[in-house]
């Protein structure tokens, strides 16, 4: 198990929110926690303890009035920690080079592949020969709908017809370096982690995986690494001090690496 840290940016701002609350209609959200500092800070502290392979998410759509400024946030972030990030939300084969070029180790990618709720294999393939496998990860958040998981794409506000199986994980596998699976219904929630989906995970680990959703303190990190096989990397959001919860930066890491 790694930790993997985010840098969620929304409205221009590095946030904490509930992850079931976002709407792209008036680019709203509940929040649990706004920064002060901006996302080059996060950038900076995270290649000062050599963590690498966070993800930088944008929350606003291209559509949206803040998507500038929180695209500019990205954009610094990555270049305070060249290669040291991955990152996504609206991610296309036309936007994904600049991103790449200013410093992202991998682009992250959901809604451009799955759109209308479908997956588009055309499109994945686009992404695939334009980025390149070892450059792309998928993010196949997922949320429960009778009793199976499927994936969700637009922020998380759209259900796909694709349950996360592992059918599904075996063939994305060929067309990308990792996933990343946020528990959507407990995402911002710091209230547990979803122990189905953790341990689906854990028995799938094929690829690196990084799940993210719900661990408010470290006995959910010993459920995860457990369920996970210590072979599932995680993010801690909300919990976490940097970002106005409880468990401590440095003690996370200590705990990891045990």
């Amino acid at each position: 198990m790694e930790f993997r840290p985010c840098i969620d940016i929304h409205n221009g701002s590095v946030k904490q929110i509930v992850g079931s609350s976002l709407r792209d209609q008036n680019d709203a959200a509940r929040e649990n926690f706004v920064a002060k500092q901006d996302a080059a800070f996060f950038a900076r502290l995270y290649q000062e303890y050599g963590i690498r392979n966070g993800h930088i998410i944008l929350l606003n759509p291209v559509s949206s009035p803040y998507y500038n400024e929180t695209k500019k946030q990205a954009l610094s972030a990555l270049a305070a920690y060249p290669g040291g990030l991955q990152v996504g939300g609206g991610i296309t084969p036309d936007n994904a080079k600049e991103f790449l070029d200013a410093g992202a180790s991998h682009v992250i990618v959901t809604s451009y592949v799955f759109k209308d709720g479908h997956i588009q294999y055309d499109r994945l393939k686009e992404l695939v020969k334009t980025v390149g496998k070892d450059r792309l990860v998928l993010d196949l958040s997922a949320r429960m709908k009778e009793d199976h998981y499927y994936i969700m794409t637009d922020r998380w506000q759209k259900y796909t017809d694709v349950e996360l199986t592992e059918e599904t994980l075996n063939m994305l596998a060929s067309y990308c370096d990792e996933f990343l699976v946020h528990a959507v219904d407990v995402e911002g929630k710091a209230n547990g982690i979803e122990k189905t989906l953790a341990a689906r995970l854990g028995d799938w680990g094929k690829l690196p995986v990084t799940y993210a959703g719900g661990v408010h303190n470290f006995e959910d990190l010993s459920i995860l690494k457990q369920l996970g096989r210590d072979r599932v990397h995680v993010t801690i959001g909300s919990a976490l001090d940097l970002f106005g919860g409880n468990m401590k930066f440095e003690e996370v890491l200590r705990f990891i690496a045990q």
